[in-house]
């Protein structure tokens, strides 16, 4: 039986869903209070331990940043009308903005005003992290409705020393070897990038604690993206060599094929688990090559780091018309999309858990199944034969050197097949684990 079952996938699609709609009002950043609320929705659904270091504090080549927070920001004409309006969406004001109270020509402001001309309806979402700076987002056919005249522009935020914050779901496993699964949670009202990765995360966590115990443990990181992730690195050094696979879980709910990018190894573990349960679901998906530029994954696949750590996404980030636009909404994520990928992550992991190379203890021709009650362990199937095949493939490749999804590769066979076949040899003392190099 898997370790991991399928989730219902209706109800959890529904709950996934809700999930989004409760964070997605909420003004996001990497600091700052709508981290904090966010964590804190976060720990009402699953048990989430809050990590914390000051601004100022030297991670590796980085810096961590001041905390910021905004209260409110417009830009209003001559009538007072607010034609630019952060309450009316938090997209409105650059990420990161500096407090400013003006007033200016429409000519001056002009420069500070961002637009997606492209899609003249939607709103574009902007930072400026590490660049003190100010700005506000707006739709093209907005600023092309603004008259020239003077303009009353607040932002009122604050910039100052505080906190990074990052949380950590730890599901224990028999084993101190870890599978680190990174989602980031620095995006304000962005539904699919990336509150779909918060919510697969949040229920992939209550799959795995519900389950029977593990092989592997699983830590969930919810990090700020970037500076978050080094950080984790930098205060967690000592912990890197228990982790043998990662994965970053980002734009989880749109419509598009799932996409896999893979490690910087390219023929990890982990590489080979995800590319073979996406081929095996029988579903159009696309594989793609490692590159130092995307989410998190080129951190913790960052040379001195080098972890086997790949990118598992519907439709990767920039190739979708709404990333990173006021369009990225409520309405362009689904609940069955978001069940689809929770699906395939409980499958990958499932998949790495019961993976591993054995030694055939009877090497010298093929031993007796019959006499072990093998042939009848798995009789009065209709897939009986089988069954049987899968018992004779992991014989003979149970040499140390294969594994079994290699096993599962040569043999055409499906994957839990082969399992059952290892956990009916080791039950008969035929199979022993081989050493790890």
């Amino acid at each position: 039986m898997s370790a991991v079952s399928a989730p219902d996938k209706e109800p959890a699609g529904a709950r996934m869903y809700a999930l989004i709609e409760r964070l997605y009002p909420i003004c996001r950043s990497i600091t700052g209070p709508g981290v904090v609320e966010t964590l804190e929705i976060i720990r009402q659904e699953i048990p989430v331990k809050i990590h914390r270091i000051a601004s100022g504090t030297e991670i590796f080549d980085w810096t961590v940043p001041q905390e910021w927070s905004i209260r409110d920001a417009y830009v209003k004409d001559e009538k007072g009308n607010r034609v630019i309006d952060f309450k009316a969406s938090n997209l409105h004001v650059v990420n990161y903005s500096r407090p400013i109270r003006a007033t200016l020509p429409l000519a001056a402001l002009k420069p500070r005003l961002h637009t997606d001309p492209a899609h003249p309806a939607w709103i574009p979402y902007r930072t400026s992290y590490y660049k003190e700076d100010w700005g506000f987002c707006l739709s093209q056919n907005a600023l092309e409705a603004m008259s020239e005249g003077s303009y009353e522009v607040l932002i009122d935020s604050t910039l100052s020393d505080g906190e990074l914050l990052w949380g950590e779901c730890f599901i224990p496993g028999t084993t101190t070897d870890e599978i680190i699964i990174s989602t980031h949670i620095c995006h304000p009202s962005l539904a699919n990038d990336n509150l779909s990765g918060i919510a697969v995360c949040v229920e992939l966590a209550k799959l795995l604690m519900a389950a029977k115990r593990r092989r592997y443990s699983v830590r969930m990181l919810f990090i700020p993206g970037t500076i978050g992730s080094i950080a984790w690195l930098s205060m967690n050094r000592e912990r890197l060599s228990r982790i043998r696979h990662g994965l970053v879980a980002v734009n989880l709910g749109d419509p598009g094929m799932m996409h896999y990018k893979k490690s910087r190894h390219e023929t990890a573990e982990i590489d080979r688990v995800v590319e073979h349960v996406l081929k095996a679901a029988g579903q159009a998906h696309s594989i793609m090559a490692f590159s130092p530029y995307g989410y998190d994954e080129r951190q913790f696949s960052s040379p001195g780091i080098n972890l086997p750590f790949g990118c598992l996404s519907r439709t990767p980030y920039g190739r979708f018309a709404e990333y990173h636009t006021s369009a990225d909404n409520l309405d362009f994520v689904k609940p069955e999309a978001l069940a689809h990928s929770l699906e395939t992550y409980a499958c990958v992991l499932d998949t790495l858990d019961r993976n591993r190379a054995f030694l055939n203890l009877s090497p010298m021709c093929e031993p007796q199944l019959g006499k072990r009650g093998l042939y009848d362990a798995v009789g009065g199937k209709s897939d009986t034969k089988t069954r049987q095949l899968a018992l004779l493939w992991v014989l003979n490749y149970s040499d140390g050197k294969h594994d079994l999804l290699d096993i599962a590769v040569k043999s055409g066979l499906a994957f839990d097949l082969i399992a059952d076949a290892a956990d009916l040899l080791l039950g008969q003392d035929l199979l022993a684990p081989a050493q790890r190099d």
